[in-house]
């Protein structure tokens, strides 16, 4: 049984007038576009790795950044394919 208290979460498409044909298009890209941003992010890592074997323990301050940064724009497309947000994420929609 439902709690009176619990509302049902907002559907993010209620308000959308764009077609649901072309929001299957967006998400089949961007799955493309995660499937590379993971290979990315295991480069990074790679990389990252080496460098603090080589430099006492010390990581790229860059590499970093930027690994956060492919992270962040995992979470927003993640978050555009599960439906929890009608914002694409870039390039399509802004940067987080």
């Amino acid at each position: 049984m439902q709690d009176s208290n619990d509302s049902p979460p907002p559907n993010p498409l209620a308000k959308s007038t764009e077609p649901l044909w072309l929001r299957l298009i967006y998400m089949l890209i961007i799955a493309a576009m995660i499937s590379i941003a993971q290979t990315i992010l295991f480069l990074i890592a790679a990389i990252q790795f080496i460098v603090i074997l080589i430099d006492n323990r010390q990581p790229n301050v860059r590499l970093a950044d930027f690994g956060a940064t492919v992270g962040t724009w995992v979470a927003a497309a993640a978050r555009y394919q599960s439906v929890a947000t009608d914002t694409k994420p870039w390039p399509f929609g802004p940067m987080d």
